[in-house]
């Protein structure tokens, strides 16, 4: 027996709970795992709380991160010891995830722990720092340099955000964070932040062509802060856009995208291939200091997780949330 969060449904009814589940109803896969550490985010607190269908199939065991030790592995490229860390692959939606002691996964979707960070330091960077790392990538990859002006980060205080501004500031750019947390200025600088705007600024309806300002953006909220940064950034930038914090919705036009060459890059995280994580990965082990994510991170037990996802989609919570899903 093992403890997990368990979310099951009866009739139209959720329900969640911290559960002793049996080990016997682990899903199929061919690596087994004693999980360290988990985290919470965005998606793990709709999965939680309900507010969006995103658990395929029921019961389930959210978590869409995990880092843990290999107990059995039927899969080439692991063995009994190996330090592994899992991020999306619809695990914690169709396939039991991470706020579990134990896991059961396919060994394709798993990566080595870096040997730059810890167990925790990995879960402090989870599925949303290895998002921002994506982001970066994209950005690069399209040309944005740090001579060609301030780069955006929307949310700059959620998960994303934070690693996001860590990591861009690192690359040399001046970052300019978007929060609708006035008092959370000194918490950017910290991180590397040049600047802070209020995110009213971007989150209502406005021209659909605006100032130029930034030569690229990282992008977590959707909605109108996605169009109005696309239509404020400069000729020939890029907006890289990961979330949907606001809303799913585009309320945009196609003008910054003719008219000034704007390049909007999707960055999935769920399916993205192996190279693509290890790259990933590899600058977040060379550009993240891991002292900053003392400052990014807060740490709960398991039990506490379900009362921790409601408070994370009400926006109460800044950063990353890690679980320790032993106490």
């Amino acid at each position: 027996m093992f403890s997990a969060i368990l979310i099951e449904k009866t009739d139209d009814k959720q329900s969640v709970s911290l559960a002793q589940v049996d080990e016997a109803q682990l899903p199929e896969g061919d690596v087994t795992i004693d999980v360290d550490y988990s985290t919470l985010n965005y998606k793990d607190g709709l999965a939680i709380t309900g507010a969006s269908p995103v658990v395929r199939k029921f019961p389930m065991v959210p978590g869409i991160d995990l880092v843990g030790t290999v107990r059995s592995s039927d899969h080439g490229d692991w063995k009994a010891g190996d330090k592994v860390v899992l991020n999306g692959w619809g695990v914690g939606e169709g396939h039991w995830g991470g706020l579990s002691q134990v896991a059961r996964l396919k060994g394709d979707w798993l990566v080595p722990l870096p040997t730059a960070f810890t167990p925790k330091q990995a879960m402090a960077i989870g599925t949303a720092g290895y998002t921002a790392a994506l982001c970066v990538e994209a950005l690069v990859k399209a040309g944005v340099t740090p001579d060609q002006g301030e780069i955006l980060v929307t949310g700059a205080t959620g998960g994303v955000g934070s690693v996001a501004v860590a990591l861009l500031k690192k690359a040399g750019f001046t970052v300019i964070g978007s929060t609708g947390k006035s008092a959370e200025g000194d918490y950017l600088k910290t991180l590397g932040a040049d600047g802070v705007i209020d995110r009213a600024e971007l989150s209502e309806k406005s021209k659909p062509l605006q100032k130029e300002r930034w030569a690229g953006v990282v992008d977590s909220v959707g909605s109108f802060t996605l169009a109005n940064a696309c239509a404020q950034t400069r000729y020939g930038g890029a907006v890289a856009a990961c979330g949907l914090a606001q809303g799913a919705d585009f309320p945009a036009t196609v003008m910054p995208f003719i008219l000034r060459g704007v390049r909007l890059l999707g960055v999935d995280s769920v399916m993205a291939p192996k190279p693509v994580r290890l790259a990933a990965w590899a600058r977040l082990a060379r550009d993240l200091d891991p002292a900053l994510l003392e400052v990014i991170a807060q740490e709960i037990s398991l039990g506490d997780a379900i009362g921790v996802a409601a408070d994370l989609l009400a926006g109460k919570v800044r950063g990353r949330v890690i679980v320790d899903v032993n106490r």
